[in-house]
């Protein structure tokens, strides 16, 4: 058996997810282990998008059935203060009752870093996981260099404005774009200490680390429609499911830009979005039905393939960013928040496989939906991508890392962090 403890927020559950699934082809009972509200929301949609072999529990969280005290503070307390004595209490009680069978190892998302001391304090070997993309580590693990050079205080604010060089083979990043840096003064601060105290927790384990929908009912019916649309000639529009909201009035630059253009379109638009649409927007789309298609949540990966989608408005999450690479789908970025700023650095700099919007008027959504649309080397680039990161090759050293780290598991060991 093998424990796996993901970070609770979309984009590290699914992640965690796909790691156990393919544990499970080599002979291990994967057993995911979620906070009581994310098990309650996800429960089911797991169940059926698994198609059995993983199970998944919850323990107590502490925290209420309301959506606003599952803001990234209240559940960063959860998992220090109310979590760890049911994990250990689970650990204990599966390693009695398990007919014999041996917990291999604890698979733990490194910024659920509370559970490291837990496995360790019950004798289970701990492997951390990291599901972002590599550079957004290396960011991370250079906190202690930035300190020395000046760059940051020890509270992690910016002691100058421009750009930031991280490391030798990294690219520039703004000072305001570093991952901790939002919300209030005092916001900013404790998420930097929370992302220095994850780095510190991590130097307990060794080796390196390399990288690696929301779950509520997907709306399928824009599939059908899809089809019936003329090759790269689609909008697709998604900031993700656990993203803040944009604003109100980029929501709204965004419905008039897309009235503008004049192109079809799949809007991924859920209710705490929908503040700032002009008046009967959604209504008005629902009955034309020909150039649009406004859907609370759609399954990203399937619009993705489809030849008609020629262009994807994005957050850039780590997911949504491999999920458009796969898909072999231009990009026109708006990061949002955490490390979204630099995926969007090597989207558009490094990859050069997108555009950055700097701002969000309506002009500056038509134009760098046509500069997307339009350009014929960012597609050739994207192809080639894809060829690099989906490939024969890239398959065959994804499968080696994973065949490695099962080697590792099958054999006495305290702790590792390992590639995937």
């Amino acid at each position: 058996m093998i424990i796996l403890v993901p970070y609770p927020a979309q984009g590290h559950v699914t992640p965690m997810l796909k790691l156990a699934s393919s544990l499970s082809t080599f002979g291990f009972r994967p057993l995911v282990v979620l906070p009581e509200f994310i098990h309650r929301l996800i429960f089911n949609k797991i169940n059926a998008a698994t198609k059995g072999g993983i199970v998944c529990v919850s323990i107590p969280d502490g925290l209420d059935e309301e959506s606003k005290s599952r803001d990234f503070f209240n559940i960063e307390k959860a998992m220090e203060d109310h979590m760890p004595p049911y994990m250990e209490r689970l650990i204990r009680k599966t390693s009695n009752n398990n007919g014999g069978e041996n917990i291999a190892c604890m698979v733990v998302d490194l910024l659920a870093s509370w559970a490291f001391d837990v496995g360790t304090k019950c004798g289970v070997a701990v492997a951390g996981f990291w599901p972002a993309m590599l550079a957004t580590y290396s960011l991370i693990s250079s906190i202690p260099e930035l300190v020395q050079r000046g760059l940051i205080s020890e509270s992690g604010l910016p002691q100058f404005h421009g750009p930031i060089s991280f490391q030798h083979d990294q690219p520039l990043l703004k000072s305001e774009d570093l991952p901790w840096l939002i919300g209030t003064q005092a916001a900013k601060m404790a998420r930097f200490k929370f992302w220095a105290k994850t780095m510190d927790r991590s130097r307990s384990l060794s080796n390196e680390v390399s990288e690696s929908p929301t779950f509520w009912e997907a709306d399928e019916s824009c599939l059908g429609w899809l089809e019936q649309q003329e090759p790269n000639s689609v909008i697709y529009i998604s900031f993700g499911s656990w993203v803040s909201p944009i604003g109100e009035a980029k929501v709204r630059n965004l419905a008039l830009a897309l009235e503008e253009l004049r192109s079809p379109f799949v809007w991924v638009l859920g209710p705490e979005w929908r503040d700032g649409l002009p008046k009967g927007y959604i209504e008005r789309y629902q009955r034309l039905g020909d150039q649009g298609k406004i859907v609370a949540w759609a399954p990203q990966v399937e619009v993705l393939q489809q030849k008609a989608v020629g262009c994807y408005i994005t957050h850039c999450g780590w997911n949504s960013t491999m999920e458009a690479i796969q898909c072999k789908k231009c990009l026109l970025c708006f990061p949002v928040a955490g490390d979204q700023s630099l995926n969007c650095e090597y989207i558009v700099n490094v990859w050069k496989i997108g555009v950055k919007m700097n701002g969000f008027s309506v002009k500056d959504v038509c134009d760098g939906v046509k500069r997307v649309m339009q350009d014929r080397e960012m597609k050739k680039r994207i192809e080639a991508l894809n060829m690099r990161v989906m490939g024969e090759k890239a398959s065959l050293e994804v499968k080696d890392n994973l065949l490695g780290f099962v080697k590792d598991i099958k054999r006495p060991f305290n702790a590792l962090q390992f590639n995937i």
